[in-house]
């Protein structure tokens, strides 16, 4: 049990059952039963989405003006790069 702050009152056990029993009566907080347990779904994961497998991860050192007159053209000036690198291979 974790350290409680001095002067914490803890309720007496049937006190707790009380407060069990008033809990279980309203009818807004129902329990769920064991077999809604089962059906609930994890939540969906944050981020960024995995990626395909099909790419690798590497350092690109561009000279600037290279880097500069891609990033001028627009967005996807990344993937603009892979594909004169794709066209080049």
């Amino acid at each position: 049990m974790p350290k409680l702050k001095a002067g914490t009152i803890l309720p007496t056990p049937a006190e707790g059952a009380a407060i069990i029993a008033a809990a279980k009566s309203d009818l807004d907080a129902v329990p769920f039963t064991d077999a809604q347990w089962v059906q609930v779904k994890p939540p969906l994961c944050r981020g960024r989405p995995l990626g395909s497998g099909a790419k690798m991860q590497i350092a690109l050192r561009p000279d600037t003006d290279v880097q500069e007159k891609f990033k001028a053209s627009g967005d996807s000036w990344q993937t603009r790069i892979n594909d004169v690198l794709s066209d080049h291979a």
